[in-house]
């Protein structure tokens, strides 16, 4: 650890300090950390137990653009309501910003901001009321509230003074990230910032969050959208049936599968895939699409231009796909679903 001062989120309060923390506190090098981390929901009427977390590692490091995917039931939301202090564990233990989570409750609360996916806003205060509620739900003196700097890094002077209600579907967004940046946290949860906005809007809360994250805030994203995950996070979590079954660098992850997709056109119909095509086992997608699948590391597309060649035919059009996040995260829960969890439960992305 560093002895540096704790604070590190995007808007600096005016004396470093921060709401709850101790601006002389060290600095961690990891921003959560979750150890064997297990939570079972008890038994409720017909509905039997269930098992949510199990025995979950999870580091994640000052300063990153944290990802974590699963699907629907994963333990993802289980997973951040431990952290905000708003479901028990089980068993095994969690820190946020170096504070136990049972331990030292307040300033791990404290650390921590959540920005569910839920909008809600009382439609009849403004946002600058919004904000100070909050600021004084968190104890943070009216002296060190800094609630129209918040906003204008949203976007939102101008509306501060507006009845949320006439504010649109953006704006709200941004003002819930606003909401939990108000004790300025340094570590701030995103949970499905963008599900069910367009593809504009989705753009403007990229933006806001790399700027968050430039400025110091380390941000733990959930999110469906893998191409999100891919453009937004330097680091990636797959959670799957409770358990963590990746955690990498994202182009890591990317380049544990070194599959491509080579897709050939040409100049007229084939009404059969050539002898010499064979031995590459393509697809033929469309009249005069031929698709080869291959692994990068066999380069073998300098022999199917040659085979091509060797045919007769002539390519008016070629393209390679890469691997991305989407065929990593269906061949990893796949493969958990089947009892292969390829890291373990591992949480330490490196």
């Amino acid at each position: 650890m560093n002895s540096e001062s704790p604070r590190a989120g995007a808007v600096a309060r005016p004396d470093g300090a921060a709401g709850g923390l101790s601006a002389a506190g060290a600095m961690p090098d990891q921003a959560v950390s979750v150890k064997g981390l297990t939570k079972t929901y008890k038994a409720a009427g017909k509905a039997p137990a269930k098992l949510a977390l199990s025995s979950v590692d999870l580091d994640i490091p000052r300063g990153s653009l944290f990802g974590l995917l699963g699907p629907n039931g994963a333990g993802k939301s289980t997973l951040i309501n431990i952290l905000a202090g708003l479901v028990n564990k089980t068993a095994g233990s969690a820190t946020v910003w170096g504070y136990d989570i049972d331990k030292e409750a307040r300033q791990a609360r404290a650390a921590i901001g959540v920005v569910p996916q839920e909008l809600n806003v009382d439609p009849f205060f403004t946002p600058r009321e919004l904000l100070e509620l909050q600021a004084g739900l968190y104890g943070v003196p009216p002296a060190e509230r800094i609630s129209d700097q918040i906003l204008a890094a949203m976007g939102l002077a101008d509306k501060a003074e507006a009845y949320a209600r006439t504010l649109s579907g953006g704006m709200r967004r941004r003002l819930m990230v606003a909401k939990a940046m108000v004790h300025q946290p340094p570590v701030l949860v995103l949970d499905e910032p963008t599900a069910g906005v367009d593809i504009e809007l989705r753009q403007q809360l990229w933006a806001n969050v790399r700027e968050l994250n430039r400025a110091g805030t380390t941000v733990l994203l959930t999110t469906h959208y893998l191409e999100e995950a891919e453009e937004l996070c330097d680091r990636i979590a797959i959670i799957n049936h409770g358990k963590v079954i990746a955690c990498d660098r994202t182009e890591s992850l990317l380049a544990r599968l070194d599959n491509k997709a080579l897709t050939l056109i040409f100049d007229r119909d084939l009404p059969d895939i050539p002898p010499a095509l064979a031995p590459f086992s393509p697809e033929q997608t469309a009249a005069r699409r031929l698709l080869f699948r291959y692994h990068a590391s066999d380069s073998p597309v300098p022999q199917i231009l040659d085979a091509v060649c060797g045919a007769g035919l002539s390519v008016i059009d070629m393209s390679t796909e890469e691997t991305d996040l989407e065929d990593i995260f269906l061949q990893l829960t796949r493969g958990a679903h089947d009892g292969d969890t390829h890291d373990g439960n591992s949480g330490t992305a490196a």
